[in-house]
């Protein structure tokens, strides 16, 4: 009887110790972060009220709303969508079939979109023939960048539009890319849906 205690002992003892020498922290693997969950409903489009030089259509989850800072000008819109903390920044102007003046809103535009040089890993432009048969560029920018999209139109003559999304959050861009890619479909519908109004 006493045997079949020790022989109980021992083999506790054995597992016990066995247990101990492979002990879960040796076999931890961290998880890795998580990324936040988006729900990204299916689009639709309404069309923005008949106020500026330009109709577009836009996201119904988004609202439009003035672009309130210092140094806006009248047809300066957000397009903002309360539900990721993001906004499409439209800043309009008149070209006035000037040339140089438009040269230089195009020159500005490139400027601002090449500050972001310091921070993005890389930044790709395409050139777009819009239904309407104008031309937009539209500028994807990679990297902990403010403004991930960017977009340029102009007629030429006498409309130039500048576009550019931003986010109001702390978290990182890849995490965000679902939204990020969510809301360049609805910049792509926007200029497939531009016109100008006289």
């Amino acid at each position: 009887m006493q045997s079949v205690i020790r022989y109980s002992l021992i083999l506790l003892s054995s597992l016990w110790l066995a247990a101990c020498g492979s002990s879960s922290s040796d076999n931890y693997v961290p998880k890795p972060k998580g990324f936040p969950r988006f729900d990204l409903p299916t689009p639709v489009y309404k069309p923005i009220e008949p106020t500026h030089p330009y109709q577009f259509e836009y996201n119904n989850i988004a609202r439009i709303l003035p672009d309130t800072f210092a140094r806006s000008e009248p047809d300066w819109i957000f397009i903002n969508y309360p539900a990721y903390h993001a906004s499409v920044q439209l800043t309009y102007k008149p070209v006035g079939n000037d040339v140089n003046r438009l040269r230089a809103m195009l020159d500005d535009s490139y400027k601002l979109a090449a500050r972001h040089n310091i921070k993005a890993y890389a930044i790709e432009e395409k050139k777009l023939r819009l239904k309407s048969g104008l031309e937009a560029s539209v500028i994807d920018l990679a990297g902990e960048v403010p403004s991930q999209v960017q977009f340029i139109t102009t007629d030429s003559t006498k409309h130039f539009l500048r576009g550019a999304l931003y986010f109001n959050t702390a978290t990182q861009n890849d995490s965000l890319q679902p939204v990020i890619q969510y809301i360049r479909k609805d910049i792509l519908h926007l200029l497939n849906t531009l016109k100008w109004r006289k």
